[in-house]
């Protein structure tokens, strides 16, 4: 009977170790599925920049230092090797995207060409799945935190060192309240 007892308290050790054991792989796939959802979204959005470039090129002659913004950016974008890099090249391109759309405003045909129409609605789509992609990673990395923060996870999370994560955040610059003048 003692040994029953025994065995089955070594069993539900077990089980508990192999339990938090998954639980962290299976939050770390999470983020590392959400990271790669980002990079997704940010690729397709450097791939539509071509097109749309050419688009407004035969329009916006003389605009070319937004033109060339663009175009570096984009390259900054796709040459990033890791998540603060590729997240700070993502909002550089986004920024120099804006810029294009402003200029639309200037070229009447530009605005109403179809493939110009076509691509900023296609660009503001995935601008909203980067946002997406943003959210759920950051939902991951506080699932994941919550996990290694609290009891008994903290224990769990020291003996397979596995340490915080830290969440995508946004640039200071972006936290200021924009200017409207009228």
């Amino acid at each position: 009977m003692i040994l029953w007892i025994i065995l089955g308290i070594i069993l539900l050790i077990v089980v508990i170790f192999a339990l938090y054991y998954n639980r962290f792989t299976i939050l770390e796939n999470r983020i590392d599925n959400s990271l790669s959802q980002i990079d997704v979204q940010l690729k397709k959005r450097a791939d539509l920049v071509p097109n749309l470039m050419e688009t407004v090129k035969g329009y916006a002659k003389h605009e070319k230092s937004i033109v060339t913004e663009v175009t570096n950016a984009r390259k900054a974008l796709l040459s990033a090797k890791d998540i603060p890099s590729k997240v700070k090249a993502g909002d550089q391109l986004q920024n120099a995207l804006k810029s294009i759309f402003a200029i639309a405003e200037n070229y009447p045909q530009l605005r109403a060409n179809e493939n110009f129409l076509h691509l900023q609605q296609e660009l503001s789509a995935i601008e909203e799945k980067v946002a997406y992609s943003r959210q759920y990673y950051n939902d991951s990395i506080l699932s994941y935190n919550n996990s290694v923060e609290t009891f008994p996870g903290v224990f769990f999370a020291k003996l397979y060192n596995k340490p915080e994560k830290e969440m995508l955040k946004i640039a200071p610059s972006e936290r200021e309240m924009p200017k409207v003048s009228f």
